[in-house]
């Protein structure tokens, strides 16, 4: 499995998941959703991220989803990761791409969209090769990017 084109080297710490071949293809496991899901370069990128998340900066799987829907000016969307605070309010919303995607204005605009919905004080994107995480002044709705991923500590005061 480890020719697969959508494992590749990450700018992450090694995480263990679970891979597996199956008939329709080779799969990934999903702790957060609980499911086999194709592996693709982008999800090779999630799985590796919320892992990151989870055993390195103390994010609670528990208050972390994957692909949550959202309306946005009637529209239907999904945020790659939420992560939630203690009470279950949206603190960060993570937008992933494959490696091989840059990460432009274009993708910032459409996480920043995204907080339109949800009004998160962090955004964060990751191709996996290089990482983003800016947080947002609820009155200016001005932007602040962070020298590094924040720990889940940090961002839940």
């Amino acid at each position: 499995m480890e020719s697969h084109r959508a494992i590749v080297p990450l700018n992450l710490p090694t995480c263990p998941l679970r891979l597996r071949h199956a008939l329709r293809g080779d799969e990934i496991f999903d702790p957060l959703r609980v499911k086999w899901l194709m592996l693709t370069p982008e999800e090779w990128v999630r799985q590796n991220f919320t892992a990151f998340l989870r055993t390195i900066l103390g994010y609670p799987a528990t208050l972390m989803a994957n692909e949550i829907a959202i309306t946005l000016n009637g529209t239907s969307k999904r945020c790659d990761t939420v992560v939630y605070d203690r009470c279950g309010s949206p603190l960060m919303i993570v937008e992933y791409k494959a490696p091989s995607v840059r990460l432009t204005q274009e993708v910032f605009d459409q996480i920043a969209r995204y907080s339109l919905a949800l009004r998160v004080p962090y955004l964060t994107v990751s191709n996996g090769l290089h990482h983003y995480c800016c947080r947002i002044d609820p009155a200016t709705r001005r932007y602040t990017f962070l020298r590094e991923i924040p720990d889940y500590q940090s961002i839940n005061t």
